[in-house]
C-alpha cells in the first residue's frame, strides 16, 4: 500500500512538473524576439492610417516597456500608435510622449511651402515617394525640423538649405541621418 501511495505521488509531481514546464516552454515560444518585436513596433507606427511626412514618429523598447516619442499633427495618430503598440505580444506597459503639434494655419502654410521647397532641390524629390516617406518635416511654431534618413551628406545639406530658404521660417534643425545602405 505503501509502495502504491508513494508512486500515485511521484506520478502526480512529475505530471505538475511536466504541465509546467510545457506552460513555461510556451511563454518562452509565444514572446518575440527583441529584434522581431522591434520590427513590429516599427512597422505598426510606418503603418499608422495617417502618419504622414509632416508627422515625426520614435520609440525606445526597455524589457517589454515601449516608450513613445515624436510630434504629430492630428491627435488620433497618437492614440492609434499607443493603441497599436500596447496590442503587440511582448510588450506589456506603453508610456506614449508623443506630442501633439498646435494647430496652426502659419505652420501648415510652411509646412506646405518646405515641402514644395525641399521636393524641388536636386533630386531630393525621391525621399517623399512611397507610402512611408524618408524625410519629416515637422513644424512648430514657425520652427522647422528634419527628421529621417537621406542616403548621404549632400543631400542632408541640400535639404537643411531647402528648408532655410522658405519665408517665414525662423529655424531650422537638421536632425537627417545618412544610411548608404538605404540607397
Amino acid at each position: 500500500m505503501k509502495k502504491r501511495r508513494i508512486s500515485s505521488i511521484v506520478g502526480a509531481t512529475l505530471l505538475i512538473g511536466l504541465l509546467c514546464m510545457t506552460g513555461f516552454a510556451q511563454d518562452r515560444r509565444s514572446a518575440p524576439s527583441r529584434a522581431d518585436l522591434l520590427q513590429k513596433i516599427r512597422k505598426e507606427l510606418v503603418t499608422l492610417p495617417w502618419y504622414g511626412v509632416f508627422d515625426n514618429l520614435a520609440f525606445r523598447l526597455d524589457g517589454s516597456t515601449v516608450t513613445l516619442y515624436g510630434q504629430v499633427v492630428k491627435p488620433t495618430t497618437r492614440s492609434d500608435a499607443e493603441r497599436r503598440v500596447e496590442r503587440l505580444n511582448g510588450v506589456s506597459r506603453v508610456i506614449n510622449q508623443i506630442r501633439v503639434l498646435p494647430l496652426s494655419s502659419f505652420d501648415d502654410d510652411i509646412r506646405r511651402r518646405t515641402y514644395a521647397e525641399i521636393s524641388r532641390k536636386g533630386s531630393l524629390y525621391r525621399y517623399f515617394l512611397g507610402a512611408n516617406p524618408s524625410i519629416h518635416i515637422i513644424v512648430d511654431r514657425g520652427h522647422v525640423t528634419l527628421e529621417g534618413v537621406v542616403a548621404n551628406r549632400a543631400d542632408a545639406n541640400l535639404a537643411y538649405i531647402a528648408a532655410r530658404s522658405v519665408p517665414g521660417v525662423f529655424s531650422v534643425k537638421n536632425n537627417l541621418r545618412t544610411d548608404q545602405r538605404a540607397y
